[in-house]
């Protein structure tokens, strides 16, 4: 399933099962995979683009993941993907939580991780955060205090490597994920608008 639809296109890191992966942690994957691509410096990496998905009650649907049953969709506060504004035909989705090809070819992941935010009622429509790769590497920082619960505890067990952090903070995961355009760094998109910017080749 790691062999993307689209010939001739390589991919900008190892297969999965290679790439540095927490579950639940899914913007610090998207982190190390863009740390990769910097430093492997296969494509420029100023063609990648993190992807952070949410909307204003933090309930999105998303089909297609490894944690979904049958054809019933997760619903997350956020998730978080790469997207690879490629030079060729097609652009690309790297999503290491999802069962559909890593990478995936953009129109498959919008048609069977995505599908459409006319088919759901208004609270669990989409929106985007797009950030550039380059920007996301210097700017995101994560103490991972989002996954303890009151007690302390952590929720899901957290990466072995140390925590993300800027010269400035260790913690503005909440800017990120948030979807109001005043705050934070990058573009905020309605989903269908997203969806037309990137869906083709201009």
């Amino acid at each position: 399933m790691d062999q993307p639809r689209a010939a001739g296109y390589q991919s900008a890191v190892p297969g999965r099962p290679s790439c540095v992966y927490t579950s639940c942690y899914c913007e610090e994957n998207v982190w190390k995979l863009c740390e990769y691509i910097r430093s492997y410096d296969q494509y420029p990496l100023e063609e990648f683009y993190a992807v952070f998905i949410s909307n204003e009650r933090k309930m999105i649907p998303l089909w297609k993941q490894q944690s979904g049953r049958g054809d019933e969709p997760v619903i997350w506060d956020y998730h978080v993907v790469l997207l690879h504004v490629s030079s060729g035909d097609q652009n690309f989705i790297y999503d290491l939580d999802t069962v559909l090809p890593f990478p995936c070819p953009f129109h498959t992941y919008i048609e069977e991780a995505f599908k459409s935010d006319d088919v759901l009622l208004p609270e669990f429509r989409r929106k985007v955060r797009l950030v550039r790769a380059d920007l996301f590497l210097k700017t995101f920082a994560s103490d991972r205090s989002h996954m303890k619960d009151a007690s302390g505890c952590w929720q899901k067990p957290p990466p072995s490597y140390p925590c993300i952090e800027t010269e400035d903070t260790k913690m503005n995961l909440d800017d990120f994920i948030s979807m109001n355009p005043m705050v934070g760094w990058g573009s905020v998109f309605l989903l269908p608008d997203f969806v037309d910017r990137y869906s083709r080749k201009s």
